[in-house]
C-alpha cells in the first residue's frame, strides 16, 4: 500500500466519520481545549472546512495559535484518525453558502448569520486506526490475552499530507 493509498484512506475517513473534535491552545497557550465540529472534506484542495461563529474562543485562540489536531473516531466500527494541521478563520460568504447544510440551524437561524465564519483546515500530518470489525477485534485481543501476545488491531499509519 502506497502513499497515495494512504492519503485516500484518511479523506475517506474524514468524509464517512464527519464529525472531529477540533483541539486548540487557549489564549496563553498553555491548556488545550477541545470541542466537536462537522468536517467538510475537500481532497482536491487538501482542506478541512468548518462552520465556526467569530464570537466563540476557539476563533480567537486560532489567531494567536494555529497549529490545531482534529481527532475523529467511528466507535462503532474501530476506527479512529488524527489530523495536525494549520487553522486559517476567514469571512467567506459564499464558501458559507457551499457548506451550509440544514442541520446548522441548530447554531445559527440561517447561511446569511453575519457570525458565520468559516474555518480552514490545512492538514500536514495524519495517523489513522483502522481495524477490521470490533468483533473480530475482541477476538483478537481475547486470543492474545490467552497467548501472552500483544493483539493485532488493524492498520496505524502516519501520513505526511
Amino acid at each position: 500500500m502506497g502513499h497515495r493509498h494512504d492519503q485516500d484512506r484518511v479523506w475517506d475517513l474524514i468524509d464517512s466519520i464527519k464529525f472531529a473534535m477540533l483541539v486548540t491552545h487557549d489564549g496563553e497557550g498553555d491548556e488545550l481545549r477541545a470541542r466537536p465540529m462537522q468536517a467538510h472534506g475537500d481532497r482536491e484542495e487538501d482542506t478541512i472546512y468548518f462552520l465556526t461563529d467569530r464570537r466563540h474562543h476557539k476563533d480567537d485562540e486560532i489567531q494567536i495559535n494555529d497549529n490545531i489536531c482534529l481527532a475523529f473516531a467511528d466507535t462503532s466500527r474501530q476506527r479512529y484518525l488524527s489530523v495536525t494541521g494549520t487553522a486559517t478563520v476567514l469571512d467567506d460568504r459564499a464558501r458559507v453558502r457551499d457548506l451550509w447544510e440544514a442541520s446548522d440551524q441548530a447554531y445559527w437561524d440561517d447561511e446569511n448569520d453575519p457570525d458565520i465564519r468559516v474555518l480552514r483546515v490545512r492538514p500536514s500530518m495524519a495517523e489513522f486506526w483502522d481495524s477490521p470489525g470490533r468483533i473480530v477485534t475482541s477476538v483478537k485481543m481475547a486470543a492474545a490475552a490467552l497467548a501472552g501476545t500483544r493483539p493485532k488491531l488493524g492498520e496505524n499509519r502516519k501520513v505526511a499530507l
